[in-house]
């Protein structure tokens, strides 16, 4: 892993204030699924859209049966060494944050404070009132929802309970896009982490910070379309070579 590490550390040495963006890649190493891989839900399931999930009473409850069953690999999920590693370079106030598309809270579980995690697609780990924005656990509403099949509604203006999570069809969360796009601008480099760079506009990104004058770095197992425009590519596995870059275990 000294082969990949070594150029990798020497980036992280020479910059001033670092973006960090994570996709799939770096939760897979502890065990979360990649929806979009072969073999994924949504090879085997077509994705319930927004605008279905609010029409459709049925949609709904096929929604929330999803979640269930997926939260069984999700939830039981802990950080792993590249989550650490993530941790410790927004400690040392070199990245001031981290940019994710991940969904599943392990970010702020390896110690990451929640101001400085900017989810682009949301949490899975709690519902939200679509109207108010009222915040929801899961156990209760997932208990109610097999023992009686009940959707859940909020018991403050009774609009509709959502998991937390951004669905197709769903707008980005502005605030969310608007600090990633001031980290991203802010950066002197660009560090990709386990992400195929394929889901727009999340993807843009790394390609902006390029443009801005960032050095771009890409750590991912497989290619991605921005691989040429990057000043390091590794197709290696995540959490071993971050973690070796900096000596994080």
């Amino acid at each position: 892993m000294r082969d990949a590490s070594s150029p990798l550390a020497g980036f992280i040495r020479q910059a001033r204030r670092i973006a960090i963006f994570t996709g799939a890649g770096i939760s897979t190493e502890s065990g979360v699924p990649d929806f979009r891989s072969p073999g994924g839900i949504w090879s085997r399931l077509q994705p319930i859209k927004f605008q279905d999930f609010v029409a459709s009473a049925d949609q709904r409850r096929e929604a929330w049966r999803r979640k269930i069953e997926i939260d069984r690999d999700m939830l039981a999920a802990q950080p792993n060494r590249g989550h650490r590693a993530v941790a410790a370079l927004v400690a040392s106030g070199l990245a001031p944050a981290v940019i994710t598309q991940n969904i599943d809270g392990l970010h702020q579980r390896s110690g990451i404070a929640e101001r400085a995690v900017i989810e682009l697609h949301g949490n899975a780990t709690y519902a939200k009132c679509l109207d108010c924005g009222m915040r929801y656990e899961l156990a209760p509403i997932c208990q109610a929802f097999t023992q009686e099949g009940r959707l859940p509604t909020c018991e403050k203006c009774g609009g509709l309970v959502k998991s937390a999570t951004i669905s197709f069809g769903q707008s980005m969360p502005e605030d969310a896009m608007r600090l990633a796009q001031a980290l991203t601008l802010a950066c002197d480099l660009f560090l990709v982490l386990g992400s195929s760079l394929v889901v727009f506009p999340a993807a843009d990104f790394p390609r902006l910070a390029k443009n801005n004058g960032a050095k771009l770095v890409i750590i991912n197992r497989e290619a991605t379309p921005q691989d040429p425009l990057a000043d390091l590519v590794l197709h290696t596995e995540l959490g071993p070579t971050l973690g070796a870059a900096l000596g994080v275990a």
